[in-house]
């Protein structure tokens, strides 16, 4: 049985909003309200949802990037929400990051070479000669060669630049990659090489993956289980099987009747939800799909729904399935 590597436990970020003249009560944007997952050892965890429902900010907040206002995030054993700087240090060898844009996340006026070197300059003893060394096999590792670590950023293509920005996260041989909808700026074409690296890698070095994604088609290829996040909360969780085959939550049927597909066979009927996605601001009442769900009952205006289990690790946040809980 693999072990568990991740845990979040009720993670909340709520910034508050200015009371203003005559308000007397705080009010909160709450872009987390708590969410729950877990993620074992060389396994993917897909992220999924619209944009602005909190996928990112999960990646930002478990990393600490954003400072939680509640909530646990145990990582080998050890909360490291209430971790000092010092500690925080040790675990980011442990725990990278690859971000959405290739164009932003590398400076322009540093080499290649230096960009990955950097992390092992910070954070190891390597000498120069051991660094250069490493640097020269992390490009050859992601698909590159040895003599792209003179040049610079700009004179790489959009999926080059990715690949650098993976080699960058494994330098320290982290064991947990969040990538941040790490192939949302690549073409079609592109997506494909990078994921197929990003499950090679996987094999050879033992890597486990938050992967977070809009693309439902994307998270499909390279996923084990997948939460699905509406409005600061996971609403629909469970293994790719399930959750494709079957999916229980509205929001997600909707979702996926939405996911292109080039089999007639597999498409679905086409379900359009009304209106859009409500502020955190001012979320609704009881559960927030509420406004836009077609299979609305009165208990949906008034009672927030529990994320229950429903089946053979398949876990759901609606209504419709309180009396199935296994």
């Amino acid at each position: 049985m693999k072990s568990l590597l991740l845990e979040v436990k009720d993670l909340k970020v709520h910034y508050p909003i200015d009371k203003g003249f005559l308000k007397k009560e705080q009010r909160y944007v709450k872009a987390l309200d708590g969410v729950n997952f877990s993620i074992y050892e060389t396994e993917t965890f897909g992220l999924v949802g619209e944009s602005g429902c909190g996928k990112s900010t999960t990646g930002k907040a478990i990393l600490r990037l954003i400072e939680a206002s509640d909530g646990e995030v145990i990582f080998q054993g050890k909360d490291i929400s209430k971790a000092n700087r010092s500690e925080m240090r040790d675990v980011y060898k442990e725990m990278q990051l690859v971000f959405q844009d290739p164009y932003a996340s590398l400076n322009p006026r540093k080499t290649v070479g230096y960009l990955i070197e950097e992390p092992l300059i910070i954070n190891s003893k390597m000498s120069a000669s051991d660094r250069k060394k490493r640097v020269h096999e992390l490009l050859e590792i992601v698909g590159l060669h040895s003599y792209h670590a003179s040049r610079y950023p700009h004179e790489f293509s959009g999926g080059q630049r990715q690949r650098i920005g993976i080699a960058r996260a494994l330098a320290l041989n982290p064991k947990l990659i969040i990538a941040d909808e790490a192939v949302s700026a690549l073409d079609v074409s592109i997506q494909s090489q990078v994921l197929n690296l990003l499950r090679k890698l996987q094999r050879e070095f033992g890597l486990t993956y938050l992967f977070i994604s809009h693309d439902l088609s994307v998270v499909k290829h390279i996923s084990d289980r997948i939460g699905v996040m509406y409005l600061g909360k996971i609403i629909e969780q469970g293994t790719k099987e399930n959750l494709y085959a079957k999916p229980l939550h509205p929001y997600t049927q909707a979702l996926l009747s939405a996911s292109p597909t080039v089999n007639s066979k597999n498409r679905r009927e086409r379900i359009v939800l009304k209106g859009d996605m409500p502020s955190p601001a001012n979320p609704p009442s009881g559960c927030a799909f509420h406004p836009r769900c077609f299979a609305a009952m009165s208990i949906c205006k008034s009672a927030i729904p529990e994320l229950r289990k429903v089946g053979d690790e398949h876990y759901v946040a609606c209504h419709l399935y309180n009396d199935q809980v296994d």
